[in-house]
């Protein structure tokens, strides 16, 4: 695929020298050896307005940043997921406020956590009410991830390998309602697979699997050829490498970056359950469609998706959901007080809610998502803008994405 055509900045409100600032604060990153190879992209007023490729797809093969290249977006999906549980919700097929344990019988007897006891068990207290199909969407089910070592539960997670990716999503949601819950159902937001529930619910729903019906219903309308949890051997050249800082630090501190995508001893006492079987490698298509974290993409296709959201619900001619669920989704499902300062949860994204608080340059109510290799885009509806940033690195410790949202707005002229 050739670089995508981009629009005169000026037509549209921007400045091309200001831009340009853009490739001077992406480039440092990359001369200063913290990241590998870094994509960005912003659109404006539905103009392609820039596209940039700094540094290498890998440190291996010093391969250059392709304009095409593959990401593991991870969380990034999570919207993608949310947008396919509206889809069946526009239908009738079920309501939000439906108990999930009315498909999975499995939940109606889950316990809740209360504290820990001697010996390392736990105490527990029946469901103080069912988990709703909203609970999950807005993670305050209670479920947890399995992603932190210290709390009870997520203890509990990471010995049961519920990121395992050698599993169904049926075996997955099995094995997930057999194991205490975090809280009460709504009673506070925590980041966890409530995602990967309701991608099991679309199957049982649709009666498809997560993978068909996502590009029969997102992927094939949207034209969005590069996005799945798998990446063929015709494409695999345009996965790039992904990395993880050692524990000693970056380069510049003397450190080193593990290549994740070559596995050493050193990243599997990391991230024991993320570095194998189909979370790093992505081919062939593990077991697990995990709508949480499972996808990979490309910038270009992603733009495709998120501007279908600017457009509320409809890309090309295509209309993919009403304006009205479009509308549904970006309000403040979990609010500051339960998620954070100046900031709300959405049905999938983080909503900015004051830009003061948060020091951000954003306008009120633009919405951002994220991923846990540092892929970053959002939407700012009053600037009618959308940017991408698109890189290779679990915890990464550098504002990227922070500087290419402040170097997008410092463009806009009009």
């Amino acid at each position: 695929m050739p670089t995508l055509e981009t629009a005169n900045p000026e037509s549209v409100g921007l400045s091309s020298s200001r831009l340009r600032r853009i490739d001077t604060a992406m480039q440092r990153y990359i001369d200063q050896g913290k990241i590998p190879g870094i994509q960005t992209l912003l659109c404006r007023r539905g103009q392609i307005v820039h596209q940039g490729c700094y540094g290498v797809m890998s440190l291996a093969t010093q391969q250059h940043m392709r304009s095409d290249a593959l990401f593991r977006i991870y969380s990034m999906t999570k919207i993608i997921a949310s947008t396919c549980v509206m889809l069946l919700a526009e239908e009738g097929a079920y309501r939000l406020t439906d108990p999930i344990q009315d498909f999975f019988p499995g939940f109606k007897d889950l316990k809740v956590f209360c504290k820990e006891t001697e010996g390392g068990g736990m105490e527990t207290v029946p469901l103080a009410r069912p988990i709703t199909i909203h609970d999950l969407i807005t993670h305050t089910s209670g479920l947890a991830y399995g992603l932190d070592p210290t709390p009870p539960v997520d203890k509990l997670y990471i010995k049961q390998r519920l990121l395992r990716m050698d599993e169904t999503l049926a075996e997955k949601v099995k094995r997930l309602g057999e194991l205490p819950l975090v809280h009460q159902p709504g009673e506070r937001w925590t980041y966890s697979m409530g995602i990967d529930v309701l991608g099991h619910l679309v199957e049982v729903v649709s009666g498809k699997t997560l993978d068909v019906f996502m590009k029969e219903r997102i992927f094939d309308p949207l034209g969005m050829p590069d996005t799945g949890f798998d990446v063929p051997a015709s494409k695999y050249d345009r996965l790039a490498a992904v990395y993880t800082p050692s524990g000693k630090g970056l380069p510049s501190g003397g450190g080193r970056l593990i290549d994740l995508t070559n596995p050493d001893p050193a990243a599997a006492a990391i991230l024991p359950e993320i570095v194998t079987g189909g979370w790093i490698d992505k081919d062939p298509q593990p077991q697990f469609l995990s709508g949480g974290g499972g996808l990979v993409s490309s910038a270009g296709d992603y733009l495709r998706f998120l501007r279908m959201f600017a457009n509320k619900g409809t890309l090309n001619g295509e209309r993919i959901m009403s304006r009205t669920t479009v509308d549904y989704m970006t309000r403040h499902h979990v609010p500051p007080e339960k998620f954070g300062p100046g900031t709300a949860f959405g049905y999938g994204m983080t909503i900015l809610t004051d830009p003061t608080r948060l020091q951000s340059s954003g306008s009120v109510d633009s919405f951002d998502v994220g991923g846990a290799a540092g892929t970053y885009g959002w939407v700012d509806p009053q600037e009618e803008l959308i940017g991408l940033l698109m890189i290779q690195m679990v915890g990464c410790p550098y504002p990227a994405a922070t500087d290419l949202r402040n170097m997008a707005a410092q463009a806009i002229i009009d």
